[in-house]
């Protein structure tokens, strides 16, 4: 089951829209479904997803104001229970201790937050943690210019394979890592 993991787009306030390369890939019937961090910032954005998937889940970043999405949620998919946040509410944004009090409290096998810019994934006591970077690779507070990305999680049975992906310097990267439930 493959589940794209999406957001922190800014567009139009901080970006054009998503990389070329990014497109190309992003292709309808391929994917069964989407989870956004946010700051989507327009309805033209959320529609795109929906063009991608009938199952879009998205929450509220700080720069949404035209949809109103939930500031958090959590979806069940296959044997995970995966939840979702914008990340702007963890104080300090990012941070590895404050995103594990909020996993224990929505009681989640992974947690999906944005809101830094930057991709990021790791494991802590045995829950897996992804933060899928932007996707238009729109600057932030915390950096003038990120690296555009996004995450695609195969999901089967106990084990979530993710592949990243990242559009750097004219190049498409993809790397892999593994997460299985314990």
């Amino acid at each position: 089951m493959l589940v794209l993991v999406i957001g922190d787009f800014h567009i139009p306030y901080r970006s054009h829209g998503l990389p070329k390369r990014f497109k190309s890939l992003l292709v309808p019937g391929k994917i069964q479904h989407i989870l956004s961090t946010g700051n989507l910032c327009n309805k033209e954005t959320y529609d795109f997803l929906k063009t991608l998937a009938n199952d879009v889940h998205a929450v509220r970043g700080d720069f949404d104001d035209v949809i109103d999405f939930p500031e958090q949620k959590i979806v069940t998919v296959g044997q995970f229970r995966i939840g979702l946040t914008h990340g702007h509410q963890i104080v300090p944004w990012g941070d590895k201790e404050s995103l594990t009090m909020l996993q224990r409290q929505l009681d989640v096998d992974v947690l999906i937050t944005g809101h830094t810019h930057q991709f990021e994934a790791f494991e802590e006591d045995n829950k897996f943690f992804i933060n899928p970077g932007s996707a238009t690779g729109a600057y932030s507070p915390l950096r003038h210019s990120s690296t555009p990305s996004f995450v695609l999680m195969d999901i089967q049975t106990s084990t979530i394979t993710i592949y990243i992906y990242k559009y750097l310097e004219n190049e498409l990267k993809v790397e892999k890592m593994e997460y299985s439930k314990k």
